[in-house]
């Protein structure tokens, strides 16, 4: 690729095997900021992309993750920011919307990702200066003023009183609900009460779901 050139590719499996080799060949940076954590459909061309970002996170390039509280909003987006966070990147959360995936390389190398609206986007490839300097100026002020992840996740956590961690933890023991309600001094139906606000609190359909999200955001302790 010249310094100048553009270049279309129509979908994942193009770009995989056009440009797939410039994610194997970061050297010193490499950001994406997106919308969801899942950036890629299909599964090989994800595959193969996160393995090469393993291997340069390995060899110390600094990778840096810029996402919208969309990518936060299930457990499998949460698990794979919390993922990157642990093998090494860099991720903040952005309250401004993001119109375009992007992907830098390097600062020479950048891929935009059309938006998704069809089962398959269409990416666009450049090194262009006059390109490349506008939008690495953009996201680098979107990221200075984004949050940590932890940041973040501090300031989205909802806050659980001394009760309700004592339901949290009856919850986590299996008891039920006659045996908690007598454990905690309460009657069954205030009990019972009592862990349906809890799972609104914590935004869960379930007593599970209410557990697993009150242990990822450190509610438990």
């Amino acid at each position: 690729m010249t310094s100048e050139q553009v270049i279309r590719v129509r979908d994942e499996t193009e770009l995989a095997t056009r440009a797939g080799h410039l994610f194997a060949g970061v050297g010193a940076e490499f950001m994406c900021a997106a919308n969801h954590s899942d950036t890629w459909s299909r599964p090989n061309v994800r595959a193969s992309i996160g393995g090469r970002m393993r291997g340069s996170l390995a060899e110390g390039v600094v990778v840096r993750k810029l996402y919208t509280p969309t990518a936060l909003a299930d457990e499998p987006g949460r698990r794979h920011l919390f993922e990157m966070a642990a093998m090494g990147a860099q991720v903040r959360v952005c309250d401004s919307p993001l119109p375009h995936e992007t992907i830098i390389i390097d600062r020479r190398v950048m891929i935009l990702a059309d938006p998704a609206t069809a089962p398959e986007r269409g990416f666009t490839v450049t090194t262009a200066p006059a390109l490349m300097d506008g939008v690495c100026a953009l996201l680098d002020a979107v990221w200075e003023s984004a949050e940590t992840l932890d940041a973040y996740l501090r300031r989205d956590r909802p806050h659980v009183g001394a009760g309700q961690k004592a339901i949290l933890r009856a919850l986590a023991e299996g008891l039920t609900d006659e045996t908690a309600a007598r454990r905690l001094g309460v009657s069954l139906r205030t009990y019972r009460r009592r862990v349906a606000e809890l799972l609104a609190l914590l935004e869960s359909d379930s007593r599970f779901q209410a557990g697993a999200r009150a242990g990822k955001l450190g509610l438990t302790g």
